[in-house]
């Protein structure tokens, strides 16, 4: 016995030509999530564009209006979700990358490339898994933060001599790489240091011309960080100007990665 054939209703074929207009899915995912063939469904998107007055009568005998009438109001609301969608990507891509890749969830029912694509987001940022700098580097990076502690005035090419001289193999380019990814730099005057930007606020001094007379009148605070054997400790203090008295002091661990 034959397979029975499937029967719609003028209702669910209307809903189901209006989601294709719209081209929010696919026509694969729709076929999917309501179980019908994607030729099927365009074919009713193609009746709907092309003969909305008449499209799925029943054969009642109502008024018929002209084709311009029956489809001016369908055609001005696809022009608006077309404007409406062209604003929310103008606005998606104001926004950073980084938060547009977050954007970007394997588990929702939509696929990674259609989910890129309407994030404006590149498929390989997605796969891409960082790679792990080495123990290697590692410990090339321990051995130039300490000589750094030491000479901070250092920059790669006298820092390569000392690793060399500690008998590492090591060529500038690569302790350029480290330094350059601990975020150090040779304490050296760079090119227009005294130079301000001018889009750049100026904060005034305001204890200039102050004379500092009492205790407690100024009091100033910093951060710097002791190197252990096993990880960092940071030191935040609280100073007195006036009686140079440490006020407030405070260690911070931080374990090894």
């Amino acid at each position: 016995m034959g397979k029975k054939r499937r029967k719609f209703s003028d209702k669910f074929k209307a809903k189901i030509a209006l989601e294709a207009v719209r081209g929010v899915k696919t026509l694969t995912e729709l076929a999917a999530e309501h179980q019908v063939h994607p030729n099927q469904i365009s074919k009713w998107k193609k009746q709907l564009l092309e003969n909305a007055s008449e499209l799925f009568s029943n054969g009642s005998g109502s008024s018929v209006k002209s084709e311009d009438e029956v489809t001016a109001p369908l055609y001005e609301e696809i022009g608006r979700l077309k404007m409406d969608i062209k604003w929310l990507e103008k606005k998606a891509l104001s926004l950073p990358a980084v938060k547009r890749r977050n954007w970007i969830r394997p588990e929702r029912n939509y696929s990674i490339r259609r989910q890129c694509r309407l994030a404006s987001v590149s498929r390989s940022v997605i796969y891409y898994k960082p790679v792990p700098e080495s123990g290697e580097n590692l410990r090339f990076m321990r051995l130039i933060d300490e000589q750094y502690l030491r000479h901070p005035e250092f920059g790669s090419p006298r820092m390569t001599d000392k690793l060399r001289e500690q008998g590492y193999s090591v060529n500038h380019k690569r302790t350029a790489r480290l330094m350059r990814k601990m975020g150090l730099q040779a304490i050296t005057p760079g090119p227009h240091t005294s130079k301000p930007a001018r889009k750049h606020r100026i904060y005034p001094y305001l204890l200039r011309d102050v004379e500092i007379k009492n205790v407690n009148q100024v009091w100033s605070a910093d951060i710097t960080y002791i190197p252990m054997r096993c990880g960092f400790m940071y030191l935040a203090a609280v100073i007195d100007w006036r009686s140079r008295y440490v006020l407030a002091w405070e260690l911070s661990v931080v374990p090894p990665l």
